[in-house]
């Protein structure tokens, strides 16, 4: 099944390309994330913590909604990494 992330900011930059499509047969979004990590590696640095989980100042996102590794995940699905917007005065 084919996953489609939309990516955002510096994670973007990092991945090259603001949207990326990955094959794989994830059933939760952890595993998506990993296929996503797979096919752009250089985002794993920018995401994940030395021990591998996801940094606490990236957001993932599935259908627009904040979601954990666990949540399943279904053909059609939009998931999304970005990190913290903050705003100015």
């Amino acid at each position: 099944m084919a996953m489609q992330w939309k990516l955002f900011a510096d994670l973007a930059e990092a991945a090259g390309e603001r949207t990326v499509t990955v094959e794989d047969d994830a059933t939760t979004v952890g595993d998506a994330l990993e296929a996503l990590l797979e096919a752009k590696p250089a985002l794993e640095a920018r995401a994940l913590d030395a021990d591998g989980e996801l940094r606490g100042d990236v957001n993932l996102l599935k259908n627009g909604e904040s979601v954990d590794a666990e949540e399943s995940v279904a053909a059609g699905d939009e998931l999304a990494l970005f990190p913290p917007v903050s705003g100015g005065v």
